[in-house]
């Protein structure tokens, strides 16, 4: 794309964002059909199915930066995509009727939370290790052990959900659908009537449309972010984090329009958790470790990250109830990602 001009270069990255969107959408409805007529999420194997689908933009970016040798912006692209994505509950306050750490009414989404800064932590442990510490010379531990983590995460999870230790009860809370595998009798009313193959062709063009928009946005954005004289680093945890997200704001606000705030915080701490299990696609593509390459911007974005996500969790268990559309958590949020987004510019100078 060097020989293209930047406004046309800029096109391609709005376009490609546009077409992530649109995508991305049909891929999640698409995705929770499926799941529902088939019990893909009944097994570990069905939920990293499913886990993929909606993580396709960032696998997309993922291989194609680390083929191209793009480190920095892979790294920035998923270790900084946590913090953007959190974000997206920011938006989903917006549309609730009370904090949406309020409506909640269930303390999954905190294990959901735990999960994630598990995984975030064995990342930043991971980058501290040699780039001479891989298994085969390409792979780093610490991307396997994320892995591993993830799938036992998700085991816990499910038999918390169908065996519960524990009852909660959260007067005023409206948490909605406890899973996607739930129809929904109004949202879902259209696709419940639509053969099985029909859902599964739109499964398979999402997914291929998402996978060339991520390559699409993967070469863009980092042709303008070295036109920019931007950090790679900086461009993936922001500008191409935030493109990667579109298809997670829509279903967000979609989800809490339909009254299901259980999901939205859950699909938001569930991709995070999955997002960073990408590392071993990126080391197996570049065929060394991705990992002790982050160096300092990345450390930063992943504390950013934990930050969010502690801010969220401690706002389910709290549950600021005063009736206002944002939340004290999701202000508090907006402040810690604004000072995290300046610290990250003075790091990466």
């Amino acid at each position: 794309m060097t020989s293209l001009s930047v406004y046309v270069v800029l096109f391609i990255f709005l376009v490609a964002s546009a077409v992530t969107w649109g995508a991305g959408v049909k891929l999640s409805t698409s995705t929770d059909e499926l799941d529902r007529r088939l019990g893909l999420g009944d097994a570990i194997g069905g939920m990293v199915l499913l886990a993929i689908a909606g993580s396709l933009p960032e696998l997309a970016v993922t291989i194609s930066a680390a083929e191209s040798g793009h480190l920095g912006l892979a790294a920035g692209n998923l270790i900084g995509g946590i913090a953007t994505a959190t974000m997206v509950l920011v938006v989903c306050d917006l549309f609730a009727p009370r904090p949406l750490t309020y409506l909640v009414g269930s303390l999954v989404p905190v294990l959901e939370g735990l999960l994630v800064v598990l995984v975030v932590s064995v990342v930043l442990m991971g980058a501290l290790l040699p780039a001479s510490t891989a298994i085969a010379g390409r792979v780093s531990p610490a991307s396997l052990a994320i892995v591993v983590i993830w799938i036992a995460g998700v085991w816990v999870l499910n038999r918390t959900r169908s065996h519960p230790r524990w009852t909660v009860t959260m007067e005023g809370a409206q948490p909605g659908r406890p899973h996607r595998r739930v129809r929904h009798p109004v949202a879902d009313a259209a696709s419940a009537t639509h053969s099985t193959w029909r859902v599964a062709s739109v499964f398979g063009i999402s997914s291929a449309v998402t996978l060339l928009a991520g390559v699409a946005l993967e070469m863009s954005g980092n042709e303008l972010a070295n036109r920019a004289g931007i950090n790679g680093v900086v461009f993936g945890a922001t500008f191409l984090a935030l493109a990667t997200a579109l298809p997670e704001i829509s279903s967000g606000i979609e989800a809490v329009r339909l009254g299901d705030h259980q999901l939205a915080i859950g699909d938001v701490f569930g991709g995070n958790a999955f997002q960073l299990c990408l590392f071993l696609v990126a080391d197996l593509v570049a065929a060394r470790p991705v990992l002790p390459t982050t160096g300092g911007p990345n450390a930063w974005l992943a504390a950013l990250g934990l930050a969010l996500t502690v801010m969220y969790v401690g706002g389910v268990i709290v549950r600021p109830s005063r009736p206002r559309r944002l939340g004290p958590d999701s202000i508090l949020a907006i402040l810690i990602y604004v000072i995290g987004i300046v610290g990250l510019l003075q790091i990466a100078k």
